[in-house]
């Protein structure tokens, strides 16, 4: 691995991190009613930082190979979709619209972890974690849907 590659890779990454930043929970969302199993708020940027640490050892890992376009264009897929969520959700206060990104990043993240896997049996192991985040984010999502239909603003 090339470490300026991952470098750029971890760049993109804290990109789509920052949109939480720009866009936290704040009361709407501390207001919204939420399943027992909803994971604590420190737990979030833990993941978070885990997970953006694999993704970029993954996509570095396969930038260099031979025959990667395609992993690579998942691969800028999914972080477009995952810096998206953030927005829809939390800044706009869209479950229903959140939920469709959720499941079009689920089946981006598993296309690609299935790209890098073939490319590079490491780079698609370390998008196994990240596929079972946005799973828990997936049900979270819907969960949330079901028990606020009116999303606490229009949703």
């Amino acid at each position: 691995m090339i470490w300026i590659v991952f470098v750029i890779f971890l760049a993109a990454c804290v990109a789509a991190g920052t949109t939480g930043a720009i866009f936290p929970p704040g009361e709407w969302y501390r207001q919204l009613s939420k399943p027992a199993w909803t994971p604590p708020d420190w737990l979030f940027p833990v993941a978070w930082t885990t997970l953006y640490i694999c993704m970029a050892a993954a996509g570095a890992r396969v930038a260099m190979l031979d025959d990667n376009a395609v992993a690579m264009a998942l691969w800028a897929l999914q972080i477009a979709l995952n810096t998206l969520w953030t927005p829809i959700f939390f800044g706009l206060h869209r479950i229903r619209v959140g939920m469709v990104v959720l499941g079009a990043l689920w089946l981006a993240v598993a296309a690609c972890m299935i790209a890098l896997w073939r490319l590079d049996t490491i780079a698609g192991i370390l998008f196994v974690p990240y596929l079972g985040w946005v799973s828990v984010a997936c049900a979270l999502n819907a969960s949330i849907l079901r028990r606020n239909p009116r999303g606490g603003t229009a949703a």
